[in-house]
């Protein structure tokens, strides 16, 4: 590789990486954003009804194959609603109540729960001591992060109650589907099952949203719907091309790292444009959480070389 393509490809690179760090951060805020004025629903059904098709019109006018046989269809849908449906709207909802940071973080612990599902669900890997050292401390992260809303005399809102328990289980669910979009062979490349995944999800969040009524609560204003633009380009079309395009030109250990920005970026980006709160228990709860993730990712580094475990160290893009 001559000086200057070797210059291009590290400029790449660089911009790949900086892309899917910056854009998946921001659209914790992006969503917090959307959610004010258009219900969570109505907007992941339009959101992805828009990315989906327009993506998947890209795959074919690119000449990748979108045609599904019967067995990717079911688990392109099992995946699409686990991801789109179970833990994306979830983090919507939750952001109804919480803030965007908070969000992230709680999210963050994703890896944890795909460790713990392969290591005890499938039993597809084990969970080294130092993969329990990082699920020990992320659960620590997670009180710390926590604290001050349910330390003895404090009174947690039902309703912040109910946004906390949806991201925990917004995150099960991303990580069950994560496990099963890496355990599952399909006919048709990455981009275009993340294409159908989209689509796909966006119709069940859509048929939910009018089933429950959420289009006549939502309003449509330009803050909102710029929100939704948002999504669509920069966390579904941009950052995942760029995630896609550094697992095929990057070590998927160092593809891993979004993990541990993704949240600091949320939190920064909340505070800075929602006057989200930053606080002591705030910041601990943000290291403690990125030193587990980065702890339990090791773990699995360590298994793949060892050759105790076939599943992907990153999982497929939420946004």
């Amino acid at each position: 590789m001559t000086t200057n393509i070797l210059k291009q490809h590290r400029f790449h690179v660089a911009l790949a990486f900086a892309l899917v760090y910056v854009l998946w951060g921001s659209t914790y805020l992006a969503m917090r954003v959307a959610v004010e004025h258009i219900q969570p629903f109505v907007m992941g059904g339009v959101r992805y009804l828009v990315a989906g098709p327009l993506m998947l019109a890209w795959c074919v006018w690119s000449g990748r194959n979108v045609r599904l046989t019967r067995q990717d269809f079911w688990r392109l849908l099992a995946v699409g609603l686990l991801l789109l449906t179970v833990g994306n709207m979830g983090v919507a909802w939750a952001e109804v109540y919480v803030p965007s940071g908070l969000a992230a973080l709680i999210v963050a612990l994703v890896p944890i729960w795909v460790a713990i599902i392969q290591a005890w669900i499938f039993r597809s890997a084990r969970l080294s001591l130092l993969g329990l050292l990082g699920l020990a401390l992320g659960i620590v992260g997670l009180v710390v992060l926590l604290w001050p809303r349910i330390k003895p005399g404090t009174h947690l809102g039902q309703l912040e109650m109910l946004g906390v328990g949806l991201l925990v289980l917004a995150a099960l669910g991303w990580a069950m589907g994560s496990v099963l979009a890496g355990r599952w062979t399909l006919s048709v490349d990455v981009f275009t099952a993340s294409a159908w995944q989209m689509t796909l999800g966006g119709c069940f969040n859509l048929l939910i949203a009018l089933v429950t009524g959420q289009f006549h609560h939502t309003q449509w204003t330009a803050r909102g719907v710029g929100a939704v633009i948002y999504l669509v380009i920069c966390g579904s079309w941009i950052g995942f091309s760029a995630y896609g395009w550094l697992l095929e030109h990057v070590a998927t250990p160092k593809v891993a790292t979004y993990a541990y920005v993704n949240p600091v970026v949320a939190v920064y980006l909340g505070w800075l444009f929602l006057n989200e709160k930053i606080d002591g228990f705030m910041l601990a709860g943000t290291v403690i959480i990125v030193a587990a993730v980065a702890l339990v990712n090791l773990s699995k580094l360590k298994s793949l070389r060892l050759g105790e475990s076939d599943m992907p160290l990153v999982e497929p893009a939420r946004d």
